[in-house]
C-alpha cells in the first residue's frame, strides 16, 4: 500500500496537539505546520503535548515558500486547517493581522496545491461559531429575526438583549451567518473559499463550526485564550472573577477531546456534496456567571463580581444544536462541564 500522509496546519497548537496521537495512528506520516507564535507558545518551543511521531515544520502558512517546500516533499492525503488569529476583540484592532493569516494563509495553500499538481482526498476545516454573529431571534409568534449587531451605543446604556425576542441555537442548516468581528469574518470567508476550491477541483471540504473550546493544553498565557482557562487561572489565585454584562451570556463550551473526537471522525464521514458546516458543541449552554461561579467554587476562590463592562463583537448569546453532527459522524460529546473543568485544573500550570 503506498505511504499515507496527513498536513495539519497550526498543529502544534491546542487542538493539533489533541488530535496528534489519533493521526499518528492512523496515518503513516503527519506533518505539523506551525510558526509557534509567541502569543501562544512563548517558549518558542515544540510541545510536549504534540505527539512524538508527528514532524513539526515550523513555518508560516503566509509564507508561500514555505507551501513550496512542504509540498516539494510530501504529497497530502488530506489536509486539516487549523491555523488561524483568533481573538474576537483583537481583530478589531489588528485588522490585517487576521485577514492575513485565516485569508491569505489559506489560498497560499490552496495556490500552493495548485503549483505542485497535488489534489489531497479531502480538507478538514476547523471553523468557528462566530460566523454566526447574533444568530437567529424568534419573537412570541415564532417568526424568526436576525437583529445584527449590537451597537456601542446600545452596550454603553447597558441594553444587552434583544428586547421581545429569545435566542435560537446555532444550526448551520436553518440559521444563516452574520459576523460581528472581523474574526468572524475571516472565518467565513475561510469557509467560502475552502468550499469553492474544493468543490472545483474534485476535493473533499469538511467543515466544522466550532463552539467555544477548552482543556488542557490551552494556552495558559495567551490574553486571547478562551474564559474557561482564563477563569481558571483567576480563581485558582484566588482573585475574584471579572464578568461582563450582566453575566447571563450564554456560551456552549465543548472539552477539546470531544472536539478532537469530532474531526477525526470527518476522516471517515461518508460522501455528500457538499457537507453541510457540522457545529459542534456541548449540547447545552450555562451563563457565563454560572461558569465563573462553577470555577469559583471549585478553587474555593470569592464570588464572582458582574462588572456591566463589554467588549466590542462580542455576541450576546452562542449555542448550538448538535444532532446532524452527532448523525452524520457517528459522535457525540463525553466530557461535562463539571468534568471538563476538573481535568482542567489538574493540567493547569503552576
Amino acid at each position: 500500500m503506498p505511504s499515507s500522509t496527513c498536513v495539519v496546519t497550526g498543529g502544534a497548537g491546542f487542538i493539533g496537539c489533541a488530535m496528534s496521537r489519533g493521526l499518528a495512528d492512523r496515518f503513516d506520516g503527519v506533518v505539523a505546520v506551525d510558526n509557534l507564535h509567541p502569543q501562544v507558545h512563548p517558549r518558542q518551543e515544540r510541545p510536549a503535548a504534540l505527539d512524538p511521531r508527528v514532524e513539526l515544520l515550523v513555518a508560516d502558512v503566509t509564507d508561500a515558500a514555505a507551501w513550496d517546500a512542504l509540498l516539494g516533499r510530501h504529497t497530502p492525503q488530506v489536509i486539516i486547517h487549523l491555523a488561524a488569529e483568533t481573538g474576537t476583540g483583537q481583530s478589531l484592532t489588528e485588522a490585517s493581522r487576521h485577514g492575513m493569516v485565516n485569508v491569505v494563509g489559506t489560498t497560499r495553500m490552496l495556490d500552493g496545491l495548485v503549483r505542485h499538481g497535488q489534489r489531497p482526498e479531502r480538507i478538514l476545516l476547523a471553523s468557528s461559531r462566530a460566523v454566526y454573529g447574533e444568530g437567529a431571534w424568534t419573537d412570541a409568534s415564532g417568526a424568526v429575526h436576525y437583529p445584527g449587531q449590537r451597537s456601542r451605543a446600545m452596550l454603553t446604556a447597558g441594553r444587552w438583549d434583544f428586547p421581545g425576542l429569545t435566542p435560537q441555537p446555532h444550526d448551520s442548516g436553518r440559521v444563516h451567518p452574520a459576523p460581528t468581528s472581523v474574526y468572524a469574518g475571516t472565518k467565513l470567508a475561510q469557509e467560502h473559499l475552502v468550499t469553492a476550491w474544493c468543490l472545483a477541483m474534485g476535493v473533499r471540504p469538511v467543515l466544522y463550526r466550532l463552539q467555544n473550546v477548552y482543556g488542557a493544553g490551552q494556552s495558559p498565557t495567551n490574553p486571547y485564550t478562551g474564559i474557561v482557562t482564563l477563569f481558571a487561572r483567576l480563581a485558582r489565585s484566588g482573585a475574584t472573577i471579572p464578568v461582563y454584562e450582566d453575566g447571563l451570556m450564554q456560551r456552549d463550551f465543548v472539552y477539546v477531546d470531544d472536539v478532537s473526537a469530532a474531526l477525526l471522525r470527518g476522516l471517515d464521514v461518508a460522501p455528500a456534496e457538499p457537507d453541510p458546516p457540522y457545529d459542534i458543541g456541548s449540547g447545552s449552554s450555562v451563563t457565563v456567571v454560572e461558569l465563573a461561579r462553577a470555577l469559583a467554587a471549585h478553587f474555593g476562590a470569592p464570588a464572582p463580581r458582574v462588572t456591566g463592562q463589554f467588549r466590542d463583537g462580542d455576541v450576546r448569546h452562542a449555542s448550538a444544536t448538535i444532532a446532524a453532527a452527532q448523525r452524520a459522524l457517528n459522535w457525540t460529546p463525553r466530557v461535562g462541564l463539571p468534568e471538563g473543568i476538573a481535568r482542567l485544573a489538574e493540567w493547569l500550570p503552576g
